[in-house]
């Protein structure tokens, strides 16, 4: 018997045979191109051919996963739709006189890259699905090479790594669970194996030359290990633990279209945090009751130019009426920090999480702020919108902020745009803005509290550092008398105060938060129905 450990994607526990997947990657051919602009043709015509394919997946997701599975291949067609992505890979078929698969290759190399160094973990799970379609593209334009990807029975695959379109072309009932090597909590694979209850690890530190098809493992969800040739004992305790899961999954989705309150009637809204357009399907599907934080960097991500006014509203207008009147909270561009974009001319920094970031671009560059509060403005009439601005430290930016707004707003109105000014709040990330909390309440209407950025700040530790994970604690005593603080200082001046960070998914803390009297709680989707079972059973 050997046991492995590894970081759990989607709960649940499970005993099978394995299957190892044979895919041993072929080099892409090497070809020296003369006609350049022939070859681009090429790519042109495998771009639509993969759409098609990508349009088949996402009918296939959408009877699997439901529509927030088929948004995650729709998502991948605007990928290979983006302006920029497809110069570059022309660009390098030009310059480089490399082949079309070569050029997608590299690119998607490139932007994976990009995404794979920020620091936000939405962000970096992004870098496997930039290799995910441009390795089919890639393999579609070298001859598209096929691999041995199908289990007989089922079993419990365990590889290198999984990704979305492989998972989705496989037959549900031949997937057990899945462990990988690689792969990350936040990548979309992840995503579609908590939508359909598939429990998963990633980050196993598996030999694939010590096991083979047909052991027999247990996957386990909620402990984060893989079990391989478990003894006759370890098998019958398994038996009995997934009898349990099967009777406790069933009681959390009764809990769907119920409202999140305590025992004694004091009501929690519990939203989602989503980072993009596309996440809006797994936010419902999930039974969110809102949006408390809509990252809306990722419109300026993998780009090489700013977008545009419309662009942004089109995407912030989508994104409300989906919602169909609940409430979305869009936090301004918090770009900066890990999430860097070449055009923004930042530049290097010794410690970008302290530095040129968020809502500071913001003020220095107002004619981008502008762009987006004018975006944000005219969206607002379509649904339930308010806006949310990160890193504040002083009443005098929030000023400066109000001052914008009431000119963004006094702009549309001049050029007969329908918009409206809608709810304003600001992040609580920072100790200084913990500190002034008192003075800020009173001129915003609601606060979030960025527990994240609010521990690493606080403890004065970067909380990606492995050397010190086993100091970064976020239920220091610090944090949760700063949390308690400003819910005390929002309620005085009579607004709301929710918590977006990953505590605020913590249900070890859940009960103590609805004691401090915290309003709402924005967690990743995954984690709603867990979030309102706990809320529900508070006396």
């Amino acid at each position: 018997m050997m046991q492995l450990s590894g970081k759990a994607v989607s709960g649940g526990i499970v005993l099978g045979p394995i299957f190892v997947p044979d895919r041993k990657k072929e080099q892409i051919h090497c070809v020296r191109i003369t006609d350049t602009e022939a070859e681009i043709d090429r790519v042109r015509a495998a771009v639509k051919q993969v759409k098609v394919q990508l349009q088949a997946l996402a009918d296939r997701a959408l009877e699997e996963a439901g529509e927030s599975g088929a948004a995650i291949f729709e998502a991948y067609e605007l990928m290979l739709e983006d302006a920029d992505y497809l110069e570059a890979i022309y660009d390098d078929i030009r310059m480089e006189k490399v082949s079309g698969a070569r050029a997608a290759a590299a690119t998607g190399e490139r932007f994976a890259e990009l995404f794979a160094g920020m620091e936000d973990e939405y962000m970096r799970a992004r870098a496997a699905d930039v290799r995910d379609i441009s390795e089919r593209l890639a393999d579609l334009l070298d001859g598209g090479r096929e691999t041995d990807f199908f289990p007989e029975e089922p079993s419990v695959i365990v590889a290198d790594d999984l990704s979305p379109s492989e998972m989705v072309s496989l037959d549900r009932s031949k997937i057990l669970a899945f462990a990988t090597i690689q792969g990350s909590v936040g990548s979309h694979t992840a995503i579609l194996a908590r939508m359909m209850n598939i429990p998963a690890l990633v980050e196993v530190p598996v030999n694939l030359e010590e096991i083979h098809t047909g052991m027999i493992a247990v996957v386990d969800g909620f402990e984060g290990t893989v079990t391989f040739e478990p003894d006759e004992d370890f098998r019958l305790q398994t038996e009995k633990r997934m009898k349990k899961e099967q009777e406790q999954l069933q009681r959390l989705e009764s809990l769907k279209g119920r409202k999140t309150a305590t025992k004694s009637g004091k009501k929690i809204d519990v939203y989602a945090n989503i980072g993009s357009e596309d996440d809006v399907a797994y936010a419902l599907e999930n039974d969110a009751e809102g949006i408390g934080l809509f990252r809306s960097e990722f419109l300026y991500l993998g780009r090489r130019d700013f977008p545009t006014e419309e662009e942004q509203f089109q995407v912030y207008k989508r994104v409300v009426q989906r919602m169909a009147g609940r409430k979305v909270i869009i936090r301004t561009l918090d770009i900066g920090g890990d999430k860097q974009a070449d055009y923004f001319n930042i530049g290097i920094e010794e410690n970008p999480a302290m530095g040129y970031r968020a809502v500071r671009i913001c003020l220095k560059q107002p004619e981008i702020f502008r762009i987006q509060l004018r975006a944000l403005f005219r969206a607002s009439v379509f649904g339930n919108l308010s806006v949310m601005y990160p890193m504040i430290i002083s009443e005098e930016e929030v000023r400066q902020i109000l001052r914008i707004a009431e000119e963004v707003q006094a702009e549309l109105e001049a050029e007969g745009y329908p918009c409206q000014c809608p709810e304003q709040g600001i992040m609580i990330e920072t100790p200084a803005a913990v500190m002034v909390s008192d003075e800020l309440a009173e001129l915003v209407d609601f606060f979030s509290i960025g527990t994240n950025d609010l521990t690493q700040y606080t403890l004065a530790i970067d909380r990606q550092n492995e050397r010190l994970a086993d100091y970064y604690d976020p239920h220091h005593k610090a944090i949760l008398r700063m949390i308690r603080m400003v819910v005390e200082n929002a309620h005085k001046h009579g607004i709301r105060v929710g918590i977006c960070g990953e505590l605020g998914a913590d249900t070890e803390l859940t009960e103590e938060f609805v004691r401090m009297g915290v309003d709402e709680l924005s967690v990743a989707p995954s984690m709603i129905l867990k979030v309102r079972k706990t809320v529900r059973e508070i006396s």
